[in-house]
């Protein structure tokens, strides 16, 4: 992923909150057989300090190419919205000679992968997914020995990624003036696309953050 400097991510911290925030289903690439594409698998994640937890059916094809330890890459992507030619003129009277781009917020992460098969294991990893997606409760006690998950536990596998390197990036404007990014939120605002909340949010944290 190429990232600028006026871009890249300002720190852990930033990454870190706005995956916290909403950005939990990513992206498992796994490299497959010689010459052949990439496995590719979407996935919610539970976030580690330096360590990802998922868990997948034990027959997903990725499985297998875990297990031999090679480093796989987890991408995180969100806040996106197409940016149109006309809003970003340098001249509002001559809106044609704009240019467009996109926006969006991405993490990438380069990891060693576990495969974990103990049904001890298995339960933690459900046990960490769900007070991370559901902290108020509401499900049953989660055990290999009853239902409703006992009968789950033999048909998943845990993958646990060890997080070697982050790339994160943020792309809205920030090389833009503060003018014409304020302009750019107003527009997002104002078309109001399922994305274009999120992505004016991040513009502006930035605008505020970065000036």
């Amino acid at each position: 992923m190429l990232i600028h400097s006026f871009d890249a991510g300002k720190s852990e911290t930033e990454w870190r909150d706005w995956i916290d925030q909403g950005g939990k289903f990513g992206t498992l690439v796994v490299s497959g057989e010689t010459g052949q594409a990439p496995i590719v698998v979407p996935t919610h994640f539970v976030l580690q300090n330096d360590k990802i937890l998922l868990h997948l059916h034990k027959a997903n094809d990725a499985i297998p190419h875990l297990r031999n330890g090679s480093k796989v890459s987890l991408s995180v992507i969100g806040d996106f919205a197409y940016i149109p030619s006309h809003w970003r003129a340098k001249d509002p009277a001559n809106p044609q000679d704009g240019v467009p781009t996109s926006y969006y917020a991405a993490v990438n992460f380069e990891c060693i992968p576990t495969v974990i098969d103990d049904a001890d294991g298995k339960v933690n990893i459900l046990k960490q997914t769900m007070v991370y997606f559901q902290p108020d409760g509401g499900y049953a006690t989660i055990s290999a020995d009853e239902d409703p998950y006992g009968h789950y536990i033999p048909v998943i596998t845990g993958v646990e990624l060890q997080i070697v390197k982050v790339d994160a990036k943020f792309k809205y404007d920030d090389h833009k003036s503060v003018e014409f990014r304020e302009h750019i939120i107003e527009e997002l605002q104002s078309r109001g696309g399922a994305q274009d909340f999120g992505a004016a949010a991040q513009q502006h944290r930035r605008l505020i953050q970065n000036g």
